[in-house]
């Protein structure tokens, strides 16, 4: 079982509640882009850039498992 951290696992349970988001990139990385990037490389979550500076995050079929467990 993959562990967890309590930010990576409130991303993954508001992308199950909400749905697809888009967050804008800023030029100073904090908590929610270190989150953001620590799921990605976990493949939990999907980004894709959907207009310069703009990405789209959605939940994989792996995050989704975690947030049921």
């Amino acid at each position: 079982m993959a562990q967890v951290l309590p930010q990576q696992r409130l991303l993954l349970e508001l992308l199950v509640m909400s749905g697809d988001i888009a967050v804008p990139r800023a030029e100073t990385a904090g908590i929610l882009w270190r989150t953001l990037d620590e799921c990605a490389a976990r493949h939990w979550i999907k980004k894709t850039e959907i207009s310069p500076g703009l990405f789209r995050i959605e939940i994989t079929d792996a995050g989704r498992g975690l947030v049921r467990s």
